[in-house]
């Protein structure tokens, strides 16, 4: 039933979208405030005591009813053509700073930045921000990427998705790879400990100690590494961690390896190696396409979360930590999921090559 209070008639479903727009943590903060009065002058109170609780005026309050009388609960929230603060900025400046950031570049930069781009059109800083948030602009970032002239792309890739998404029975799945080179580094003096209100610091200069390469096999089942440091990254070693594969799992599974198509892999007396053990799979992803390879995952993880800030102070050192954090990883193991199909990948790759042929 309506009910009616100080000329206002609300019904079932007006009371419920008023209370909806009032809890709403949403709604604008404008907009509760004109829902919250109308449910205040339903209830019987007098204007002034709405618009004094409310921190507004007499009069506001008083178009606020009216405009509900007229239109319901869209009076309330609807913006009028006309109404607010008028744009200071054209819509053909607008359209000027975003073609302007898009297509070219100041005459001693790489990229425009808020100050140069309001400098040279007249307007403020903020301007130029809040235009580039509309449009989506951010001529400071930047993102690699480089698309694969495999002739075999789509037969490699349809390969390697297949294995993550359906794998074999009583097989493993294992995303092999090297990396090389890292660097044992030591900083030239100790760091600053971080405490409250200051980061933690560290020199900018370091001592180099040494490399090592680290072999790794990530099992996408569960997530687990094997992982072996050798000195050097020939198929020598390529071989003897193959034969480390090879007495880790038993003898009855099959075993399927990712890999890319660096020379190692692909080394005669690796081809022989594999010959003679038949259970081995290779499978390559296509070039340029290291993303492909889940294991470069768990590298980035490495990476990030115990090599770059660290300081070692010989080669030893570094090894001791990627075993550790090896054998932490396999303590508690992640599997990362392949969830992108070959088709959504074609289409992505599609739209990537239209942009470039449409640039270049």
């Amino acid at each position: 039933m309506p009910r009616t209070h100080s000329g206002l008639s609300l019904t079932d479903k007006q009371l419920a979208s008023l209370r909806q727009i009032v809890s709403s943590r949403s709604t604008p903060q404008h907009c509760a405030a004109k829902a919250q009065a109308i449910l205040r002058l339903a209830a019987g109170d007098e204007i002034t005591s709405v618009a004094r609780d409310l921190g507004y005026s007499r009069v506001s309050v008083s178009n606020w009813r009216d405009a509900f009388v007229a239109e319901g609960v869209e009076g309330l929230t609807t913006i009028h053509e006309g109404r607010g603060r008028k744009a200071t900025v054209s819509p053909e400046k607008v359209a000027q700073i975003a073609e302007l950031t898009i297509h070219t570049c100041p005459v001693n930069a790489t990229h425009w930045t808020c100050r140069t781009m309001a400098a040279y059109q007249g307007v403020s800083s903020a301007t130029v921000q809040r235009i580039w948030d509309v449009q989506g602009l951010a001529p400071h970032r930047t993102e690699t990427f480089k698309l694969s002239t495999d002739k075999a792309f789509v037969e490699k890739l349809t390969d390697v998705v297949g294995l993550y998404m359906d794998p074999p029975d009583k097989a493993i799945v294992l995303c092999v790879d090297e990396k090389s080179q890292i660097q044992a580094l030591d900083r030239t003096q100790p760091g600053l400990p971080m405490k409250k209100g200051r980061c933690g610091t560290v020199t900018h200069d370091y001592k180099r100690n040494g490399t090592t390469t680290l072999f790794a096999a990530l099992n996408t089942l569960n997530g687990q590494v094997i992982g072996e440091c050798f000195p050097r990254h020939r198929h020598i070693e390529y071989l003897k961690f193959l034969r480390r594969l090879d007495r880790e799992f038993p003898k009855s599974l099959q075993l399927h390896l990712v890999v890319d198509n660096y020379a190692t892999h692909k080394h005669e007396k690796v081809k022989l190696w594999l010959d003679k053990h038949p259970r081995f799979h290779v499978h390559f992803t296509p070039t340029s396409s290291s993303w492909l390879n889940l294991v470069e995952l768990w590298f980035r993880d490495l990476t990030q979360k115990r090599i770059r800030r660290g300081a070692f102070q010989s080669v030893a050192d570094l090894i001791a930590v990627i075993n550790a954090y090896i054998h932490a990883n396999n303590n508690d193991p992640k599997p990362f999921v392949w969830t992108a199909s070959v088709e959504a990948i074609m289409k992505k790759i599609a739209k990537c090559k239209l942009i470039y042929e449409t640039y270049h």
